[in-house]
């Protein structure tokens, strides 16, 4: 977990103002549009987190066969 800062790295929960889109190097629009596919986002009021667990399996479901990427 790259983009956040050391005190993130091992949070399971995170809200979107801590910027986590960095650490997998895509823009928010495309996190957003992720995390909701994944089921990832927990509303608590006016809090939003994304439950990075479900996020990082979820991303896993499109991982390509390295003989058929290219």
């Amino acid at each position: 977990m790259q983009g956040l800062p050391k005190a993130y790295s091992k949070m399971r929960l995170v809200r979107f103002r801590d910027n986590p889109h960095k650490m997998y190097g895509i823009g928010i629009g495309k996190f957003r549009t992720l995390a909701k596919d994944a089921g990832a986002i927990i509303k608590i009021g006016t809090i939003t987190l994304i439950d990075l667990d479900k996020f990082e399996k979820y991303l896993e479901t499109f991982r390509v066969d390295p003989d058929e990427y290219y």
